[in-house]
């Protein structure tokens, strides 16, 4: 192991520039997935910070009593789904409707607004069948008099989710392709350039794994390498988007790790792909 680090490490002083052509490339191929990934994540806060706003606004009766509320209350909140329950009285709803209608204040009276609970969901308990059921339930209850959660714009909003989560599956899948072709076509320059030592190795009786180790080791330093340099471009560009435009969110601790990972594990496959293939070429043309 040791000797085939030394190999792959002599690669990087034997083609310097090769290897940094190889380390850049695999870094641009990253950075355009890190890019890629930070847009995933701003659209995913956004749309999480949107579902936060999504609500259940029941009803109440005239002259449900607060002992019925109270009561309401308290079986409403101890719903799973629930995050968040409160009561909003006739008063407080005047109150609200002139603020956020200022223009129609005028129009607005005390004895035509209802009492009404507002229930917040929980996150993960926000898609339209799940709003529709908690609905349904609250809406057995006698002193409930209608329940309302603008059902349309639940749907589309579930819908842009959805459509945001495939289409960041699909295009992340892509991605990953290019960098493990980008990594596998570097693999096989070197490969290509050491064709008279590997068949020196073989005519003196190296195995395959003995010859292929020093690629792979090779493969993975240029994708870690490459994942790092990534990484600090993408941070450039987050820190020139929240200067310029708008305050985004940037990866995690956590999500940066994984992202260097992912690159020298695209790495390492790369090579696993292209070194066998190019090794039996050069076994076959020696």
């Amino acid at each position: 192991m040791s000797l085939a680090l030394r190999e792959a490490l002599l690669a990087f002083r034997r083609a310097p520039l090769m290897s940094a052509l190889g380390i850049t490339t695999i870094a641009f191929s990253l950075f355009a997935f890190g890019l890629f990934g930070l847009v995933a994540l701003n659209i995913r806060a956004a749309l999480l910070e949107v579902e936060d706003r999504v609500e259940v606004r029941a009803f109440l009766a005239d002259g449900t009593s607060e002992d019925a509320i109270a009561a309401l209350l308290g079986d409403i909140g101890a719903f799973p789904e629930v995050r968040e329950v409160g009561y909003v009285s006739p008063d407080s709803a005047l109150a609200r409707s002139r603020e956020e209608l200022a223009e129609f204040s005028d129009v607005f009276d005390a004895s035509v607004l209802p009492g009404s609970i507002e229930i917040r969901l929980r996150e993960g308990s926000r898609d339209p069948v799940t709003v529709q059921a908690v609905s349904d339930r609250i809406a057995t209850y006698p002193a409930v008099d209608d329940v309302r959660f603008g059902r349309e714009w639940v749907e589309k909003l579930y819908r842009i989710r959805t459509v945001a989560v495939y289409a960041g599956i699909g295009l992340g899948i892509v991605f990953a392709l290019v960098a493990v072709i980008i990594i596998g076509s570097t693999i096989r320059m070197a490969i290509l350039a050491r064709a008279r030592e590997i068949e020196i190795m073989r005519l003196v009786g190296a195995t395959d794994g003995f010859v292929r180790l020093p690629f792979l080791i090779e493969g993975t330093i240029k994708g870690t390498l490459g994942g790092l340099l990534a990484v600090a471009m993408t941070w450039l560009a987050h820190g020139l988007i929240t200067r310029t435009l708008f305050e985004s969110v940037f990866f995690s601790p956590m999500q940066v790790a994984a992202g260097v990972a992912a690159g020298a594990a695209l790495g390492f496959v790369g090579s696993l792909m292209s070194v066998g293939r190019h090794l039996r070429a050069v076994w076959r043309d020696a």
